[in-house]
């Protein structure tokens, strides 16, 4: 059985999360910053369906992408190169959050509800959430967004409306965040397309030794922005 939060109830250790399903920590409790930013800290994260209660997971093992492993395929590189797109952070977090939340032909429904969607604008706005976006023609075409505390980042989503544009947004966000001094973000579950970009997975203990060293250290001012070399270097 796993707990039941009320309001006020603090998070069972990790260590009493289910292995299957794999991570399942806790149900209940509510969205609120406090919450939400002292899961993080702790190395769970809220997922579920429209129709189910706020669920915290913690899985073991924890997919990760350490930043200097992505993988940039060459074809990637010359659509960066190509000048068709170009790249922002925090400025559109909520439309980025939209686009994650369509529908998609590999998904049946959405868990970014509206109150997932209300709960990560309110991280936006107290500068503990961020997005980076994908532009082709002065439109939007795809992004990521997710949480980022001390010099660690907690990736959430991403979209594509066309052919690359979340690569795009994850490829400039590694090159940032490596220069801001982070080294891996956090993908929650491990998927096979993670996997292609050069996610892997560790002990959740390890992760969480990670977290807890680059949680303390000092947070990027907010809003975000990119370099303005950064395509250069692709």
């Amino acid at each position: 059985m796993i707990r039941w939060l009320g309001p006020s109830d603090p998070f069972p250790p990790i260590e009493t999360a289910l292995s299957d399903p794999n991570g399942l920590l806790a149900a209940g409790g509510d969205l609120s910053a406090a919450r939400l930013l002292d899961a993080y800290r702790r190395g769970i994260f809220p997922w579920s369906a429209d129709d189910e209660p706020i669920l915290w997971w913690a899985p073991d093992p924890r997919m990760v992408l350490f930043l200097d492993e992505l993988h940039v395929a060459r074809s990637l590189k010359k659509r960066i190169r190509s000048g068709v797109f170009s790249t922002t952070a925090d400025r559109a977090f909520d439309a980025v959050v939209a686009g994650c939340a369509e529908p998609r032909a590999d998904a049946d429904g959405t868990w970014i509800t509206a109150a997932i969607a209300n709960a990560y604008a309110g991280l936006h706005r107290s500068g503990h959430a961020h997005s980076v976006e994908t532009w082709m023609d002065g439109q939007l075409v795809g992004g990521l967004y997710g949480v980022s505390i001390g010099r660690m980042f907690y990736g959430e989503s991403m979209f594509a409306r066309e052919p690359d544009a979340s690569k795009i947004a994850l490829a400039f966000l590694v090159r940032q965040l490596q220069r801001w001094g982070f080294e891996l973000i956090d993908c929650q579950m491990s998927t096979a397309h993670l996997a292609t970009l050069g996610a892997r997975e560790i002990p959740r203990r390890e992760f969480i030794r990670r977290v807890n060293d680059l949680t303390g250290l000092p947070a990027v001012p907010a809003p975000w922005t990119l370099d303005d070399d950064l395509p250069s270097i692709f």
